[in-house]
């Protein structure tokens, strides 16, 4: 199984700010990599790690066994806040989100999220869950098939793979990650075969956001975790492809500027109330590129509550 390097992992710790004797919460633990790294700077302060997927936090324990300040909550980051207001935790002084499947979880091959291991179409980050991309493929109808894969995966293609799906399962169940892969790459063009990239790439991340419920769920978990901010607390994103960076972005721009009514002059006693740190986003620097094939399609925003 292939090392879990932690994303952006300098700029993390420069742009978070971090301080000893403070609170931060790392809402996409997976392999503890960036949560380790922030405890060593903080013997003093404490540390609260989310994550859904029980493989992910035995890792995490192992990373983290010289540390004692710290506590991992089994959840979905879009249960965070209330899982830390049932605690006590009603502020924290920083927050951090590291998006998207973690790259153990793709290296499981059981799993399903990888087009590169032909195992079953499951696709689930919590494996308590029902719905998998198993069922999305075999009985959803061919419009929503190829909606998901349109609007969660960008796919150009998406109606003649939806097409293509729903005509081979009449003839059986589509049960596995390399029965789809030949699907979908018996419904491209010869020339997009050619082209740099996996061909399945664009489907397997649609199915995956589709199973997972990522973008809803994102956009809650923004909002909460700049709620949970005290002032001068810091929030950062580090997200993996356009979807969840317009996402993001649009938060971001929602909360560092204020709406003002066509014909209204000014708002009375209202006004931002966070700052973006980084007008650009941040991305790994040419030395982590050439160590770590998964930084390069990462991007860091990061914003300050006032």
């Amino acid at each position: 199984m292939a090392k879990h390097i932690p994303v952006l992992l300098e700029e993390i710790i420069e742009n978070l700010n971090i301080r000893d004797g403070l609170t931060y919460v790392d809402m996409t633990l997976g392999g503890a990599g960036h949560s380790a790294e922030i405890l060593k700077r903080i013997p003093n302060g404490f540390l609260y790690g989310f994550d859904q997927d029980d493989f992910a936090i035995n890792k995490a324990r192992k990373k983290l066994e010289e540390f004692s300040n710290y506590k991992i909550i089994k959840d979905n980051f879009v249960n965070a806040k209330a899982r830390l207001n049932e605690i006590g935790i009603t502020e924290v002084d920083g927050i951090l989100f590291d998006l998207g499947a973690s790259s153990f979880q793709f290296d499981i091959p059981e799993r399903g999220f990888s087009y590169k291991y032909d195992s079953d179409l499951d696709m689930r980050m919590n494996l308590e869950n029902n719905l998998t991309a198993k069922i999305i493929i075999n009985t959803y109808s061919e419009k929503e098939i190829a909606d998901i894969l349109f609007h969660y995966g960008e796919e150009k293609y998406s109606r003649r793979i939806a097409k293509n799906i729903v005509e081979i399962r009449k003839e059986k169940p589509i049960n596995t990650t390399f029965e789809l892969v030949e699907i979908i790459k018996r419904s491209l063009p010869f020339r997009e075969l050619n082209k740099k990239g996996h061909p399945a790439k664009k489907t397997f991340q649609a199915l995956r956001i589709a199973v997972n419920d990522e973008l809803n769920i994102l956009k809650k978990a923004l909002e909460d975790a700049i709620s949970l901010l005290a002032p001068k607390g810091r929030l950062a994103v580090i997200s993996f492809h356009s979807l969840e960076d317009r996402i993001c972005k649009q938060i971001f721009r929602k909360y560092s500027t204020v709406f003002v009514p066509e014909g209204v002059p000014i708002i009375v006693d209202e006004e931002p109330i966070i700052t973006l740190i980084n007008r650009k986003v941040i991305i790994a620097k040419s030395e982590e590129l050439a160590k770590n094939n998964r930084s390069h399609s990462a991007k860091l925003r990061v914003i300050e509550k006032k």
